[in-house]
């Protein structure tokens, strides 16, 4: 109880610090400190001192109870091998680029394609195909095909037309021509198909090419860096970000580019 373990250590200290000596006799320790403080002096009352001159109990349970600063406390046991080590002083390649990313403005490269305004356009193109007196009679059709477009003729004109139909309306959609990738006519029986699917993220070798367009003709003070199918762009310069991004708009390169999370 911490009754009992306060009384026993102001006993050992009683003991050590009053009469001299310890008592040997644990058992019969009681006893004998009641009976050796009958035999003394009464004690000024003025001032509360119970084992010598100047000793105060409330400071001795403060000692006795109250914990070490913080600063001193062991919270926890260093690794095995050594001590801990501080990150801060020596940062890694990682903590370095979430630094200069943190610092500095930055934008995304990406190359994505609105699903719904392609719907749009497929759609805008077969009531075209439906009405246009040119496509009567041949078999003309326009369609999904699970994640493929599918374009249908029974000849390899009228299957380019189609396809030029569509084409036309990706455009006035907003849609780029470098997200849809078209195959070339191919007879199967008596009509002509073309498949088509859409492009969307960076290929390793469109952003490599990218990359080295920023290194070797952009500003000094951009850095670009592949991550997965995009590209991160970062700079201190915002002026220079805008040039940057000039630059990417003009490149040659078969993937439809956006510009997006400018910070």
């Amino acid at each position: 109880n911490r009754t009992l373990d306060l009384f026993l250590t102001m006993e050992t200290l009683c003991r050590l610090s009053y009469w001299g000596k310890p008592i040997k006799d644990t058992a019969r320790g009681k006893a004998l400190i009641i009976r050796d403080i009958r035999e003394q002096p009464r004690p000024d009352r003025s001032r509360a001192t119970v084992a010598g001159e100047g000793f105060e109990p409330t400071k001795l349970a403060q000692l006795i109870y109250s914990q070490p600063p913080l600063a001193t406390r062991e919270t926890c046991r260093a690794p095995q091998g050594g001590a801990w080590k501080d990150s801060n002083k020596h940062p890694g390649p990682a903590k370095q680029q979430e630094e200069l990313m943190a610092s500095a403005s930055s934008f995304d490269v990406v190359s994505k394609v609105d699903r719904q305004e392609v719907d749009n356009a497929l759609n805008q193109a077969s009531k075209e195909i439906a009405q246009r007196y040119d496509f009567k009679g041949v078999g003309a059709s326009l369609e999904w095909s699970g994640e493929a477009i599918v374009m249908k003729a029974n000849s390899e004109e009228r299957v380019l037309a189609i396809l030029d139909v569509f084409q036309s309306k990706l455009v006035k959609r907003g849609v780029s021509l470098k997200a849809l990738d078209a195959g070339e006519p191919a007879a199967l029986g008596q009509e002509y198909r073309i498949g088509a699917t859409l492009k969307e993220g960076i290929a390793q070798d469109v952003a490599k090419k990218l990359t080295k367009l920023v290194r070797d003709e952009g500003p000094a003070s951009v850095k670009a860096l592949i991550q997965g199918d995009e590209l991160r762009v970062t700079s201190k310069s915002r002026d220079d970000l805008q040039a940057t991004i000039a630059l990417l708009k003009g490149a040659d390169v078969e993937a439809a580019l956006q510009f997006i999370n400018y910070r």
